[in-house]
């Protein structure tokens, strides 16, 4: 993402609100005057991401030794999966890779062994088709073997929200009701 605006500050924070060293993921905090004072009629909701001045995003990300950004994900969207934590963002990067792939969409789904298992849903390119042999082989010389989908399935589109951006409540929701039929 880069270094912070003039006058906007940046960090890094664990689980405790505690800064974190370069290098290691955390939550980005920000705060400086363009940073929002509150929800409009929700005091309780904004005390809740504005803590002493610093705007708590739910982005994941970690800062280099010069002060770089690079956001590695959402923790509403994070996947533990026997004890480790994963981050769509990384797999659905891996996935978009592949040529045939227009967009890819990963969420995490119950699992009695593992807590969480990774499942991907891919819409392909106009006039492509997607071979997801293919995607598991990409996944394995890309990724580590926890972080790979158990599971692919192709679809038309993905469920998008009312600002365009891909709603992973709904599939979620979506992938249980089907799971509960079969």
């Amino acid at each position: 993402m880069g270094l912070p605006f003039p006058g906007q500050e940046i960090r890094i924070v664990d689980a405790d609100g505690s800064e974190v060293p370069p290098g290691v993921e955390g939550e980005v905090v920000v705060r400086g005057p363009n940073v929002m004072r509150g929800y409009l009629g929700r005091p309780e909701e904004a005390a809740k991401v504005l803590v002493d001045g610093w705007l708590h995003t739910g982005d994941v990300g970690r800062l280099d030794a010069d002060g770089y950004l690079t956001l590695v994900g959402r923790s509403k969207d994070m996947i533990i999966r026997g004890g480790e934590n994963i981050y769509p963002k990384e797999i659905e990067d891996v996935l978009v890779g592949d040529p045939s792939v227009l967009e890819a969409a990963v969420i995490g789904v119950p699992d009695e062994k593992w807590g969480e298992v990774v499942v991907a849903y891919v819409h392909p390119r106009p006039g492509s088709t997607v071979d997801p042999s293919a995607l598991q082989s990409l996944c394995a010389r890309s990724l580590t073997g926890f972080k790979r989908p158990t599971a692919f399935f192709v679809v038309e589109a993905i469920a998008k929200n009312a600002v365009g951006k891909i709603d992973k409540v709904s599939l979620r929701a979506a992938h249980t009701e089907v799971s509960a039929r079969t």
